[in-house]
């Protein structure tokens, strides 16, 4: 039980962290977009670099957004095939898809190492900045995503609600 409350604490913890970090991104790419808009059209130059930096920024919120959504279990769901079955049934489903989440959270990490690591050398157009980077979203949202999957799945077997 004790291995549980640890990886739950965990969870949360990186959940809160991870939730400050979307925060930032967000303000950071909103405050790049008004600065643009500001220097076309008023200062009639415009700023080469910042539509690359927003649109990274837009991605690493798309997929540390998506994690925490999972732990909030704010993901959109069907419950018709779950309101038809028997508690047992509905565990044991739900231990399934559990495992299955874990199975795409590991691809994610594995193959998102591998994609990284495929692209370490090139770098970003107009910020010179290594590719990887910007890639490496995909290992570390999966990572953050089979923390909260697992913690799901061992409160699904001990039979703990959320």
């Amino acid at each position: 039980m004790a291995d549980t409350n640890r990886l739950e604490i965990f969870s949360n913890r990186l959940n809160q962290w991870v939730e400050r970090l979307v925060f930032v991104l967000g303000l950071a790419m909103a405050i790049i977009v008004v600065l643009q808009v500001f220097a076309r059209y008023v200062l009639n130059h415009s700023l080469f670099w910042s539509e690359e930096l927003a649109r990274y920024c837009l991605v690493w919120i798309s997929f540390l957004g998506a994690s925490v959504a999972y732990h909030d279990r704010a993901h959109p769901g069907v419950n018709l095939l779950f309101s038809r079955l028997t508690p047992a049934m509905e565990r044991r489903l739900a231990v399934t898809v559990h495992l299955i989440s874990l199975g795409l959270f590991s691809t994610m990490v594995i193959h998102g190492f591998k994609f990284a690591y495929f692209v370490r050398l090139q770098i970003t157009p107009a910020l010179a900045m290594p590719k990887w980077i910007v890639m490496g979203i995909l290992p570390v949202s999966g990572a953050v995503f089979m923390v909260h999957g697992a913690c799901f799945l061992i409160n699904e077997i001990r039979g703990k609600d959320r």
